[in-house]
């Protein structure tokens, strides 16, 4: 299974909701950058994903953007195919 990054802050509803989604789908280990604790995280996020907003979420070298883009990936079936490396 692919590696899982997420960047996130403590008090946010959609990294809870992404983090169950990727659980249920058989993610063991998610790797979160802390962005409220770690401010020069959020400035490394941006510059990578051109977004301001928690989560971003990676796979693998895959950025997949946030709950709702990981939330519709999964719904036209490309998260599994992506988390086992497809």
């Amino acid at each position: 299974m692919q590696a899982v990054k997420m960047y996130t802050t403590a008090v946010c509803p959609y990294c809870v909701q992404a983090k169950r989604l990727l659980q249920q789908r058989g993610v063991a280990t998610i790797e979160e950058v802390r962005v409220d604790t770690h401010p020069d995280e959020r400035v490394k996020m941006m510059e990578i994903t051109g977004r301001r907003t928690v989560p971003q979420i990676f796979i693998g070298s895959t950025h997949v953007g946030g709950c709702d883009d990981l939330m519709a990936l999964d719904g036209r079936g490309g998260l599994m195919p992506l988390l086992n490396g497809a």
